[in-house]
């Protein structure tokens, strides 16, 4: 395929030697920038693989880099730019998204067959943006010298060809190994892949960088590329990410006596993690990503989050003993929040008559409230307004099936008792409750991510938990998420050569 028209936008592709190197900060810092100085610029992912989405304006799922990088540019998000996502629901498998609406679970086989498909649509929705834009910004998947998945790749070098978008080799010095990284990627690659690389940013520097330009200048004599800057490990910000690895091996922040804590149950399925992020910029409040089976009498609340895979996830909490742990701690007056498919894990059953998520079956549910949950398309995906008692929030859903009580499940209307007024979706009004309490109040389950993003409900929801005195954050999720772009912008601007890439943009 050719671009409709070699007048439309130019293009930029920031690709990694390797996964979670910084591809998608790198491409978040382009886009604030490149914002900055008045270029008009959008991000762009022909592919994504995460649990990690959410929702567009208008109701479309897509992956959640990519809507951060999209907030960076200031943009609106929309599924153009990330046409394809791919959510795991096994080690072999996962759902299909395209174009933000769910097209069905392919096996890794099935995928590869549908790949040109796949390869068109991405070109379509790229050749989009670039006729609205004035700059797109290619963020790139894992490593771009995979030479065993090359001939089928649509995300890394096949679509900066089609884009005739220079590169730029993002490398992580954290992990070791930088010098091997950059020079073994280049070798992977046929002399037209190495020639479209331009350069090379080095990420996640510890200590003085003035003892590194012996490195830059190894770099730069031996590839023949300029490396346009290496950036400094940064902790003074945050910048929400795109997959769990953040939270593989949490520290703990929550010491017995020493202040409140949450845990988050750790699932081996866990989606839209980022939900907690409030949570974790609470001055006083400990917050445990909690995986192996522990003593969590401590703890103020226990959340499980949404999942990937409900049903495998409450057999896993079955398994380890989880369920009989939280079941415990609830019974012993705990505080218990389920979010998404943790508010369908919290019911008696969750039925999966149509094997939405693997083999047709039905999984006990932890019996902390009274609702059953059943398993079918189409998949909700909607942003939300809601209302706890007169205070109002803003946050979104993207789940599948239907919860109801018992009785009720065939039915249009249920009693489940929504503990929440739902205002408005996907920008229509409407009168609707959303989630279920137990009569004590301590266990409480929701379908809307985002719940802690605005500080009225986070406020409330510390006063349910006795915890009146922590001072929640006074700006909203997304004005704390924007002050955070500016300051990455800052950072990368103090380390890196953008007026070098940017012309080499333009050239």
């Amino acid at each position: 395929m050719k671009p409709d028209n070699p007048k439309m936008a130019k293009c930029l592709a920031v690709f990694g030697t390797g996964s979670d190197v910084g591809k998608s900060v790198v491409t978040t810092a382009l886009c604030r920038i490149f914002s900055n100085r008045g270029i008009r610029v959008c991000p762009f992912k022909a592919q994504n693989m995460s649990n990690n989405s959410g929702v567009t304006p208008e109701g479309l799922e897509m992956g959640r880099a990519q809507i951060v990088q999209a907030e960076a540019a200031r943009l609106a998000p929309h599924v153009d730019m990330n046409p394809v996502l791919l959510k795991p629901v096994s080690q072999v498998g996962a759902q299909v998204v395209l174009l933000g609406r769910m097209l069905q679970d392919f096996s890794a086989s099935r995928y590869h067959m549908e790949k040109t498909r796949l390869f068109e649509t991405a070109c379509r929705a790229l050749d989009h943006l670039r006729g609205a834009y004035d700059a797109v910004v290619l963020e790139g998947a894992g490593s771009c010298a995979e030479v065993n998945l090359m001939s089928r790749d649509i995300v890394n070098l096949r679509m900066a060809a089609y884009a005739r978008a220079p590169v730029l080799l993002v490398a992580d010095i954290d992990r070791g190994g930088v010098f091997a990284q950059i020079v073994g990627t280049l070798a992977c690659l046929e002399k037209e892949q190495q020639d479209r690389i331009v350069g090379f940013i080095i990420n996640r520097f510890r200590g003085d960088i003035s003892l590194f330009k012996d490195g830059v200048s190894w770099i730069e004599q031996k590839t023949g590329k300029k490396v346009f800057g290496v950036l400094p490990w940064f902790d003074h910000f945050h910048i929400q990410s795109e997959d769990s690895v953040m939270i593989e091996h949490p520290e703990t922040r929550h010491e017995p006596g020493k202040g409140p804590g949450v845990a988050v149950v750790r699932l081996p399925h866990i989606s839209n993690f980022t939900d907690f992020d409030p949570l974790l910029r609470t001055p006083g409040l400990g917050v445990d990503f909690v995986e192996r089976v522990r003593d969590i009498s401590s703890f103020k609340a226990v959340i499980l989050p949404g999942s990937k895979s409900t049903r495998n996830d409450l057999n896993w909490l079955e398994k380890t003993g989880w369920s009989a742990g939280i079941k415990e701690y609830a019974e012993n007056g705990g505080c218990v929040l389920g979010i998404c498919g943790g508010f369908q894990m919290l019911g008696r059953e969750v039925q999966d008559p149509e094997g939405m998520e693997g083999k047709p079956g039905t999984s006990r549910g932890l019996n902390l409230l009274p609702h059953v949950t059943v398993l079918k398309a189409p998949k909700t995906t909607t942003l939300t307004r809601f209302a706890w008692d007169g205070v109002t929030g803003c946050g979104y859903e993207i789940h599948m099936g239907r919860t109801a009580l018992p009785g009720d499940i065939g039915a249009e209307k249920s009693d489940l008792p929504g503990w929440l007024t739902v205002m408005e979706r996907n920008r229509q009004f409407c009168q609707d409750h959303d989630g279920a309490f137990s009569e004590n109040g301590r266990v409480m389950g929701t379908y809307i991510h985002g719940f802690f993003d605005t500080p009225a409900i986070l406020k409330k929801w510390f006063t349910c938990l006795g915890l009146d005195g922590l001072q929640t954050p006074k700006e909203s999720a997304m004005e704390e998420r924007d002050r955070q772009y500016d300051l990455l912008a800052g950072h990368f601007e103090n380390h890196v050569d953008v007026d070098a890439i940017i012309s080499g943009v333009r050239a």
